[in-house]
């Protein structure tokens, strides 16, 4: 992946391993990914594919036993990987944000809501409480939160689960982050207040010129707010292309299966699966790691890991179906 002007986030190369006692894990393995200024980037795949593991490798917010074992995380010039828990700190709420999917386990339940937006201001900002406090109101109100004065001093358990995840929002925005990573932030709310919530994260987006990292499984997320997609399976960057193009035409037999498992409203016919399941860390098989599931697979995938091949227009796709269509970009 080469560096341009309009990189506001580049991974290269990004491989995070999780010490256990028989050795290591790797649960994100060589992923590139790029995220342009003023942009929304989603990040699909199943539950355990690495997709939460990468933000968190992101906002070194890695657990004790994981690390980065190599590879490169630049933000708008920085190089995080080099950057001490201190100075990651000072970057972490101001620079970039991060949404969790489940709001209720996020917030603290003994601290009034008001005074949780308020911290990450004061800690970030050279400002007074008050000056915090009007600051967070003038947000809540920003993020569609009726009553914001009175809002400020509820607690989470107060709050339905759409305000909380507006609270959640307003904290991660109030420092105007250059990115937002959204993990599953929908996950939890039904449909109505779902829209809700990606109109919310567009509004910012257009108004804060923030750029998102949009983690999900929901391809209807996908479609409704994302510019560019990475599909994820078992640790690697599988599929990369726009959103129009990952509709039209999926090339990697797990988003062929993705998009197959989508419901349609006219459609008569029993939804499609994947057969199988993502393979467990300790686990991996040999080859293309889809393998075991995929309809196409050949001897070579079992024996041989496919690269990502270019073909055309910047769609990428680690399949060796597509060597005909296009050159090896690894």
């Amino acid at each position: 992946m080469a560096e341009t002007s309009n990189e506001l986030l580049k991974i290269s190369k990004l491989r995070t391993v999780i010490k256990v006692r028989n050795g290591e894990l790797v649960p994100v393995d060589g992923v590139d990914i790029c995220v342009p200024f003023h942009s929304t980037v989603g990040i699909v795949g199943e539950s355990g594919c690495g997709k939460s593991m990468t933000a968190m490798s992101v906002m070194g917010l890695l657990p004790k036993n994981v690390r980065i074992a190599s590879g490169s995380i630049r933000l708008n010039g920085t190089e995080l990987t080099e950057l001490s828990p201190k100075e990651m700190r000072k970057i972490t709420g101001d620079r970039m944000s991060i949404i969790f999917q489940e709001p209720m386990t996020s917030l603290n339940p003994v601290l009034t809501v008001g005074k949780q937006v308020r911290e990450a201001i004061i800690l970030h900002r050279n400002v007074s409480k008050e000056e915090a406090k009007k600051m967070v109101t003038e947000m809540f109100q920003s993020v569609g939160i009726p009553e914001p004065q009175r809002r400020y001093n509820a607690y989470p358990h107060e709050l339905s689960g759409g305000l909380r995840q507006r609270v959640m929002i307003a904290m991660a925005m109030v420092c105007e982050p250059e990115l937002l990573i959204a993990d599953e932030p929908t996950t939890a709310l039904d449909v109505t207040v779902e829209a809700q919530i990606l109109h919310l994260m567009r509004k910012l987006r257009d108004e804060k010129n923030t750029s998102i990292m949009m983690i999900t499984h929901n391809l209807g997320v996908v479609a409704e707010i994302c510019d560019t997609v990475y599909v994820m399976y078992a640790g690697q960057v599988v599929e990369h292309t726009d959103v129009y193009e990952i509709f039209k035409n999926p090339c990697h037999p797990y988003t062929e299966g993705l998009m197959g498992s989508l419901p349609t409203v006219n459609s008569k016919e029993r939804l499609k699966s994947i057969p199988g399941i993502v393979p467990k860390l300790d686990q991996l098989p040999k080859g293309c790691r889809l393998h075991d599931r995929c309809k196409y697979a050949t001897e070579r995938c079992k024996n041989e890991m496919p690269p990502l091949y270019d073909i055309g227009d910047g769609h990428t796709v680690r399949c060796f179906r597509m060597e005909e269509k296009g050159k090896a970009v690894e």
